[in-house]
């Protein structure tokens, strides 16, 4: 009688072939000629819906995850006996289970020892998910750090508000091991105390500095408001994790967008309390006396009085009721500047304005605000390009979903345009700086990238009415303001119109197992819309929508660089045509109006598989007002130059 045998996919310890041997008494090996009575033979292989995660830093586990692969080998014709040992080496809290894993000649069946959720929500607590455990893990050894360098022994009530204010000291730090380590192996402790032992910052060097001092307080007031907010977004986080993760429709996306709206409009509805909360800081504790870590303190101390779960579960009921994601994940960039565009140069030295508030955001890193905005993906962008941290000058940016400056990684916010909309108009609301400009990010499908084509011109036309700034000059006549002030013409390669860029963006840091390069599935393509002139009462939710249906029915190019306008006359009399017009507008056709609303429509009732993802009528009301805004355009034009 033949004995019964297995293939066995293996992807932790029992990949070593030495541990292997040590448990089954055979070895085994990827060279078929060297297979023998004592080796098997194994092949590398990937068992896809599953991701590998090592909570405990000791095992690792394979737990089901719809949009992940775990690399391992497959061993071929393991005899039953030896199966049965494997089975008391890996113990009770693992099932083997038959499953499918992909190899060089295709699709294998064979048998795997994967985790029970039961047996992981009882050895990691009721909090344990399957996407989550992993970064729960390493955050609790990081608190465990913490407690142990800061004060340690002290179970004050002071020690600990001063344990959590080093934590939002290191945010960014905590932040890039989690995306680091994703899908990779644990964290070792030596590793953790490395990158966590950092000296503690300060703004003691600021006394002496006679020019510095006029903003010391109005840097301390945003540092005390941006903590407040953070740990509102903790609260949030953890009172309500697995509603957001729920409302997340794919780990891709960026965790904190809902959870950031919640604690933004918290703020915002109590903007007098926080103002009073700010206020009785800086009298409290003069800069003179204390140091950075006193007022996150008071931060941290300040959050535990204002929340109210109450409060926030409403608000959160208030974003489930409208939740409706669409397919295509969505971002955006929102600058924000108190001199417009006399924030960066050349025109910073033409106009001679500087910001009586925060001197162009110069001590931005002095107040290491840039690890206390790492929740909005907040820098300062001097439109050089540069990502170093010097004192330089220009527009505070927020990206909720925008991980690292330097490495451009960053996680779409959501695919809800609703969602997105409400992000802008909160985070706007939030800082005490005057609105500039937006940029919005619509994620390319595969089959679009190459096969871009460039806008027509009345498309660009309908586009700036929507969104490019229209306002009325001293003259009392309309024109489009991001044109009109040369906000989004650049000179650096030749004249060009910044007004759409095709660009990549990876999601997580982690690299390829085989290849020391990010897999391909964590790039991305993203169309990049940068005309678009923010404003604090402005309902962006129909721009957002029309972009979208936009770019899946047309799928526009870049619009317009330099090579695009040597290369093509016809784009370059229609450019000079477009800058006159921004100058001195003239109606939108109904024919173009009507074309472009058709083009749009065109786009969202084909989202999923050539259905719509959205409701009709939510369809309807944003064609509606698309049209609305386009037609009340030629009215008011017709009006400014006095016509009936």
């Amino acid at each position: 009688m033949t004995e019964e045998k297995f293939n066995l996919f293996v992807y932790g310890s029992l990949r070593d072939p030495a541990i292997f041997k040590s448990v089954s008494g055979l070895g085994f090996t990827i060279n078929p000629s060297k297979v023998d009575d004592e080796t098997l033979f194994a092949e590398p292989a990937l068992l896809p819906r599953y991701r590998k995660v090592s909570p405990d830093n000791v095992y690792f586990y394979a737990v089901k995850n719809a949009s992940s692969r775990i690399d391992g080998f497959v061993i071929y014709d393991v005899p039953a006996e030896v199966m049965a040992e494997i089975d008391r080496y890996e113990g009770k809290r693992y099932g083997r289970e038959s499953v499918r894993v992909n190899t060089a000649k295709g699709r294998v069946k064979a048998q795997a020892y994967l985790a029970s959720t039961e047996s992981m929500e009882r050895r990691f607590g009721d909090r344990f998910h399957v996407n989550l455990i992993h970064e729960l893990w390493l955050r609790k050894r990081i608190e465990e750090f913490i407690e142990k360098h800061t004060r340690p022994g002290d179970r004050t009530i002071d020690a600990e508000l001063e344990r959590r204010a080093e934590r939002e000291l290191i945010a960014t730090t905590e932040r890039d091991l989690v995306i680091s380590h994703y899908r990779a192996d644990a964290v070792s402790d030596y590793y953790l105390e490395h990158e966590l032992d950092r000296p503690r910052p300060s703004i003691k060097h600021l006394r002496k500095e006679s020019q510095a001092q006029p903003f010391i307080e109005k840097y301390l007031s945003l540092v005390v408001k941006q903590v407040l907010l953070n740990q509102l977004d903790e609260k949030v986080q953890s009172r309500y994790r697995f509603e957001l993760e729920h409302m997340r429709t794919s780990e891709r996306y960026f965790k904190r967008s809902v959870s950031l709206i919640v604690a933004l409009q918290m703020i915002n509805a109590n903007s007098l309390a926080v103002e009073l909360i700010i206020e009785d800081c800086l009298k409290t504790l003069p800069y003179k006396k204390y140091d950075l870590i006193d007022y996150i303190k008071y931060g941290v101390r300040a959050a535990d009085s204002v929340f109210d779960p109450r409060v926030s579960r409403a608000y959160l009921d208030r974003v489930r009721s409208n939740f409706q994601p669409g397919l295509i994940p969505l971002g955006a960039e929102i600058e924000l500047s108190n001199l417009g565009v006399a924030a960066v140069e050349p025109q910073r030295s033409i106009q001679k304005r500087t910001d009586p508030l925060y001197d162009g955001f110069r001590y931005f890193h002095d107040f290491w605000l840039d690890v206390l905005f790492w929740k909005l993906g907040g820098y300062v962008d001097d439109h050089t390009g540069s990502t170093d941290q010097s004192r330089k000058l220009g527009f505070l940016e927020l990206a909720p979903g925008r991980l690292n400056v330097a490495g451009e990684l960053s996680r779409p916010a959501t695919a809800d345009p609703w969602l997105l909309n409400q992000l802008i108009h909160e985070i706007t609301l939030f800082y005490d700086v005057s609105p500039h400009s937006l940029h919005l990010s619509f994620q390319l499908r595969k089959n679009q990238i190459g096969n871009q084509k460039v806008l027509p011109l009345g498309f660009v036309k309908c586009l700036l009415v929507l969104g490019g700034g229209p306002e009325l000059k001293k003259t009392g006549r309309l024109w489009v303001s991001r044109m009109g002030y040369d906000e989004i013409t650049q000179r650096e390669y030749g004249e060009e119109l910044v007004f759409a860029r095709t660009s990549k963006r990876r999601w997580y840091l982690g690299e390829d197992e085989i290849a020391d390069k990010p897999p391909s599935q964590a790039t991305a393509h993203i169309q990049q819309y940068k005309f678009i002139r923010l404003e604090k009462r402005a309902n962006y939710e129909p721009l957002i929508m029309c972009l979208k249906g936009l770019q899946l029915s047309y799928n526009p190019a870049d619009y317009l660089r330099a090579e695009q306008l040597a290369k093509n006359k016809k784009l370059q009399e229609q450019y000079e045509e477009l800058k006159k017009w921004a100058v001195e507008p003239r109606e939108i056709s109904s024919q173009t109006i009507t074309r472009f609303l058709n083009t749009v429509q065109e786009g969202l009732m084909i989202e999923r598989h050539f259905r719509p993802v959205h409701k009709l009528h939510y369809i309807d009301w944003v064609l509606d007002a698309i049209d609305v805004q386009l037609r009340m355009f030629n009215k008011q034009l017709k009006k400014s130059y006095g016509i009936a």
